[in-house]
């Protein structure tokens, strides 16, 4: 019984020696605020900290980082917008027209997922530019955000000159865009959507060999999972590699 006690004795003297030692230690932490106490985040909404994500640069005819060009247009709210107005935000880039009847809206419907998906953030946008600019003023494309169910702000529908549009979309972009009357609907154009990085950017990932994978297909949902050629969609990396940029 001795032996007992002398152990709950040394055992009370070690938690008192603790409480003597550490306990004021502790309390002076907090009380000048060294704890971290988000150490346990993971939602990237929130975290302030920035890295560099591995998605490429796409190099230009002079051998350096290729950004979006020079742009000036009117959106769906008449207002004018350019590229500086995207300055600080990550956002996809579309070219489209309002009587589309073949791949357009199908594209639209996919960027109107990706914009829920992104509801939260005020730096990401889309930038949709038309091809058919005669037909698609700014009250035709506002008409048309409202149908598709666009809210973000950053969401700019825009309109211009004709040449300037389609100079954009094949010389800044290569991204193809024609007009041609013996199509459905009287245009043709790409499908395809580019992703610009908060700096201006034109950021992708690359494949199996390191070589760039310069735009992602927008005609095929996540749902529909393969495309007619049994191509895997591609809305799923699109996404994935926003929050990557949203993160840097």
């Amino acid at each position: 019984m001795k032996k007992t006690n002398y152990s709950y004795i040394g055992i009370a003297f070690i938690i008192l020696l603790f409480g003597i030692i550490f306990i004021p230690r502790i309390v002076d932490r907090i009380s000048n605020e060294d704890i971290i106490r988000n150490e346990s985040r993971s939602d990237y909404a929130d975290d302030k900290e920035t890295s560099s994500s591995d998605l490429l640069f796409i190099p230009d005819a002079n051998g350096s980082n290729k950004k979006v060009p020079d742009f000036s247009f009117t959106n769906q709210n008449g207002k004018i917008i350019t590229n500086k107005d995207y300055e600080g935000k990550v956002y996809v880039i579309e070219f489209f027209f309002t009587t589309c009847p073949t791949i357009c809206p199908r594209m639209n419907h996919n960027l109107v997922k990706i914009q829920n998906t992104f509801n939260d953030f005020e730096n990401f946008g889309v930038a949709s530019f038309t091809i058919n600019p005669k037909h698609d003023t700014s009250e035709v494309l506002k008409a048309y955000a409202d149908n598709y169910g666009i809210t973000n702000p950053n969401w700019h529908l825009m309109t211009g000159e004709k040449e300037a549009i389609y100079n954009l979309a094949n010389e800044g972009f290569y991204i193809y865009a024609a007009e041609n009357k013996d199509v459905e609907g009287g245009f043709e154009h790409s499908g395809n959507f580019a992703l610009i990085d908060k700096n201006g950017f034109i950021r992708c990932r690359k494949d199996n060999s390191g070589n760039p994978i310069i735009y992602y297909e927008g005609i095929t949902s996540e749902e529909e999972q393969v495309n007619d050629e049994g191509q895997k969609e591609q809305i799923s990396a699109l996404k994935e590699d926003i929050k990557k940029l949203l993160n840097e």
